[in-house]
């Protein structure tokens, strides 16, 4: 049989692993990026054979292409994605690819919606590691799921954080179950300024489920409780608001699992190491995920108590001269910020912006939650004319404007705070255009704040 050949666009993490996988596979491997040199690239890929068209329009290397895997980034409606697939190419993106690859007696747990996707996937693999699962936590979160697709095997549990970006590609990627968390406006100049495109993105990830897979859905976010006609799995709802008939809510300070008319008491609230009603929500959804695939509720329990938040998301740093540094990197739109700033319970000095890609995001919203707690805001970045309307708006004038430099306005913040306060990076903006990404970007904060 012929050799098959593979077009990889675009060349970061998940066009890596999905070259490797692929040359791993027997295809010839092509790959591209509009970037025509990437520094340490070739290390990445050292060990298989590839050809190199980085620098070089997609649309002219379809000649005899009989795959092509498209980077989160890269929309499939672009020109030449869809030239592609008039000429009979397949067109799919890194999770499509990587679900093809794991083991076909493997459970895949998927969380996705716009915000706490990375704490809920981090907090849902723990739970299933506690239980003595052997788990894979892969996807959005940071892990391609082509990374580590080969190594699964029966009864092995993997839990993926999934984008709108991922999830635009798929085609027979199904999920055993499903946690939304819920949905706000986020990355809108990718789906032509229409909250619908981005919703739809969202909900293919059930169009594969079948009635014996499992959809658990925020019933207090009406977006996401109105996708339940989207799929024919059990519907199990989580709620912070409401006590339910069946699923994951609170009473009485304590989490609750109803299902099949038996009552199971879970942890405290004030148990969790995760602070903010937003945690709560992302704790529901996590325990609810794992009770339905039938975890026992001690290892959920234990999980959900001994599970301390991950990297870039509302992290604590360091106390300095009675100043609280805290890295929410992750806080990538104005609706995760708020809940950052939810969060706080001292003075809080923000820094937004801190990147150069504009999602033309409204941070109105996020100004009229300041409060009493934002007491100054230092920003840069291609966003700062939309955060300076914001403040215009809300009337709220201790704003200060930086460049690009991260040390800058971690000096700027740190002149600005006083004893007691807290200085947060929580950006509400992408970090594209200034660094490769959000970790990168929490990397360094955390790097310029230890070397205070």
């Amino acid at each position: 049989m012929a050799q098959k050949t593979a077009l990889i666009v675009g060349m970061a993490k998940s066009g890596v692993a999905s070259a490797r996988l692929l040359a791993k596979d027997g295809y010839r491997v092509i790959i591209n990026d509009m970037k025509a040199e990437i520094p340490g690239l070739k290390e990445e890929l050292a060990g298989i054979d590839f050809i190199d068209k980085l620098g070089e329009a997609p649309e002219g290397l379809l000649e005899d292409v009989d795959l092509m895997v498209l980077s989160p980034v890269v929309p499939i409606f672009k020109p030449f994605a869809v030239e592609a697939m008039r000429r009979g190419i397949e067109v799919i993106g890194e999770i499509e690819l990587g679900y093809r690859y794991l083991h076909a007696g493997c459970k895949l747990v998927c969380i996705s919606g716009t915000n706490g996707k990375t704490t809920t996937t981090a907090l849902t693999g723990a739970l299933f590691k506690a239980a003595g699962k052997r788990t894979f936590v892969l996807g959005n979160i940071g892990i391609p799921i082509t990374q580590q697709a080969l190594e699964t095997r029966a009864d092995d549990v993997v839990v993926a954080e999934t984008a709108a970006l991922q999830l635009e590609s798929i085609r027979d990627f199904h999920a055993n179950a499903v946690g939304m968390l819920n949905i706000t406006e986020d990355h809108l100049n990718r789906f032509e300024y229409r909250m619908e495109n981005y919703i739809a993105a969202k909900c293919r990830i059930f169009e594969n489920q079948t009635a014996e897979d499992f959809a658990v859905l925020n019933a207090d976010d009406p977006i996401v409780w109105d996708m339940a006609k989207l799929t024919k799995a059990r519907i199990v709802p989580f709620s912070q608001s409401k006590q339910l008939d069946a699923g994951m809510f609170v009473r009485d300070g304590r989490m609750i699992w109803r299902m099949n008319g038996k009552e199971t008491a879970l942890i405290r609230l004030d148990a969790l190491q995760i602070p903010g009603a937003h945690n709560v929500e992302n704790a529901l959804c996590a325990a609810a995920l794992a009770m339905c695939m039938g975890l026992e509720a001690e290892a959920v329990c234990a999980g959900l108590a001994g599970f301390q938040g991950v990297e870039h998301r509302i992290e604590f740093v360091r106390e300095k001269d009675g100043v609280r540094y805290v890295n929410d990197s992750k806080g990538t739109n104005p609706d995760s910020t708020i809940k950052a700033v939810q969060a706080m319970d001292r003075p809080t000095i923000l820094l937004l912006g801190v990147g150069n890609y504009d999602k033309k995001s409204d941070f109105t919203p996020l100004f009229k939650v300041f409060g009493d707690t934002v007491k100054g805001v230092v920003a840069s970045g291609c966003n700062v004319p939309a955060i300076q309307k914001a403040a215009a708006e809300t009337s709220f004038a201790n704003i200060r404007l930086c460049g690009d430099d991260l040390a800058e306005m971690v000096d700027m913040a740190t002149k600005m705070a006083a004893p007691g306060y807290t200085i947060l990076l929580s950006p509400a903006a992408a970090s594209w255009g200034v660094y490769e990404n959000f970790e990168e970007r929490g990397r360094i904060f955390k790097e310029i704040v230890n070397g205070l």
